[in-house]
């Protein structure tokens, strides 16, 4: 048998079949699909910016599914007929000639390929552009807008911005690639049915670890040395007062005398510690298991925390990793005090206003119904504020006063999030001691070995202060900083 007469076997059944309601339904649907992706993958192309998010799930969503199911139901209607015509007995067993030589059919023929082709070629776009469309920070965090609101605003004013959320909550590989995807059926159905925790749960429960994703760009293992951070506040009185704290972090990292600083100490040789927490934010220690520099398992034992062994037991009893410290290296929200003295020191929020602190703090840490009412309620007290109390100052310097407002409004719009039930300090940050229990978890001179060794908690372990809320510290003007 030739090639022709193949071709002509092949296509007498399917052209013969293809003739009823369903297939061609399935073709007008793939063709008219195709024609509106390809439109709108020009579209895309040629305007700058991401789209729309409903605008992007119509595009690399529901138009290729349209797509596939145009092409499932040609097939399907094939059976279809054919097991119908088989019922009524009236299926031939010779399908009518298709005459090869007729230019209509060989028209038609290569039209079927042609297209195939093309469906093919099509279909392989579709699915890559699917793939990456959901793999997006906008998608992620924009297409559930009550959901994922406080997250993706905490996303966008974070350090790690412009990485891609997937790079952190997936990483690499195609297995919590699978899993990332199953877990966002899950996902899709709460916010469907509106059965979604409020707020988002944290920590996140089953994130891949660190080692996998965080490591991929960060190394805690390299030596980093002290980092000198100068931190200023401002009293909540008439000037503003600025008060300077002036410290070295011992970061640290691994040297050829092995782990010193924070991240030696904590991170060097992988799994140096694991612990057991027995509260959802992991924030109650009550056992930690250090290995030692001699390769000795030492364990601490809280003697504040009172425990049973059936607590113990269904406990989390995890490695150690980044994000046990760095807890929100991307989701940070921010408490009160730390914003507005953030803004002061940047100048988006003027020192020079009377009282500016105080009253910023009074107005932000107030409940308000909705986020739109707050904006309204905190600017418009500001501007009162100052138009009452000094008027001077408002008359002659209302554009800094209305500047100052806006910026304390958006401190709130940046933080609180009624619908989703966050607020101030819900959820915590461990890095650090100073707004929630971070480093104090452990390092809170209650976790005892059973020789008498205690996780320390003295402050030169990990930082040296150099100056603590003062005015003008020395240690500026000697070297040269101020």
């Amino acid at each position: 048998m030739n090639l022709d007469e193949s071709v002509k076997n092949w296509f007498r059944p399917l052209y013969f079949l293809g003739q009823n309601p369903v297939s061609l339904t399935g073709a007008v649907l793939t063709t008219s699909s195709a024609l509106t992706m390809i439109a709108f993958w020009f579209y895309d192309f040629l305007l700058p910016g991401p789209p729309h998010p409903y605008i992007g799930i119509i595009i690399f969503l529901i138009l290729p599914g349209i797509f596939v199911l145009g092409l499932i139901l040609v097939p399907i209607g094939v059976w279809i007929r054919r097991r119908e015509l088989r019922t009524r007995g009236q299926l031939p067993e010779t399908y009518p000639q298709v005459d090869l030589r007729s230019v209509t059919v060989r028209r038609g023929l290569w039209l079927v390929l042609t297209a195939t082709l093309l469906n093919i070629i099509l279909f392989g776009t579709a699915s890559y552009r699917g793939v990456a469309y959901m793999d997006s920070a906008q998608f992620c965090g924009r297409t559930c807008h009550t959901v994922m609101d406080p997250e993706y605003t905490a996303y966008q004013n974070s350090p790690h911005s412009h990485v891609s959320c997937v790079d952190c909550h997936i990483g690499p590989g195609a297995g919590w690639f699978v899993r990332s995807k199953l877990s966002g059926v899950r996902q899709v159905f709460a916010v469907t049915f509106h059965t979604y925790s409020r707020p988002i749960p944290s920590p996140v429960k089953y994130l891949r670890p660190a080692r996998e994703t965080c490591e991929q760009c960060h190394w805690p293992q390299r030596f980093t040395g002290d980092k000198f951070l100068v931190n200023t506040k401002y009293k909540d009185d008439e000037k503003n007062t600025p008060q300077t704290t002036v410290l070295l972090m011992k970061v640290g990292g691994r040297t050829w005398q092995g782990g010193v600083g924070i991240h030696g100490r904590h991170l060097d040789q992988g799994s140096r510690i694991r612990y057991i927490s027995i509260d959802e934010q992991r924030l109650v220690i009550p056992v930690v298991f250090y290995t030692d520099d001699t390769g000795k398992l030492v364990t601490y034992t809280s003697t504040d925390i009172k425990t049973t062994p059936e607590q113990l037991n269904k406990g989390d009893h995890r490695t150690m990793d980044c994000v046990d410290c760095h807890n929100r290296p991307t989701h940070a929200f921010e408490m009160p005090e730390n914003a507005v003295d953030q803004r002061i020191s940047q100048g988006v929020i003027s020192p020079d206003l009377p009282f500016i602190k105080k009253k910023v703090l009074e107005l932000i840490k107030a409940d308000y119904p909705d986020r739109g009412t707050a904006h309204d309620e905190i600017v418009g007290g500001i501007s009162t504020f100052y138009r009452d109390n000094y008027p001077q100052i408002y008359q002659t310097r209302q554009a800094i006063v209305q500047q100052s407002a806006e910026q304390a409004a958006a401190i709130y719009l940046r933080n609180i999030f009624p619908d989703m039930r966050v607020t101030w300090g819900t959820h915590p940050n461990n890095l650090g001691h100073n707004d929630s229990p971070g480093c104090f978890r452990c390092h809170d001179g209650s976790h005892v070995s059973p020789d008498g060794k205690v996780i320390s908690n003295d402050c030169s372990a990990c930082h040296s202060l150099l100056a603590v809320e003062e005015e003008n510290p020395k240690v500026l003007t000697d070297l040269g900083i101020k």
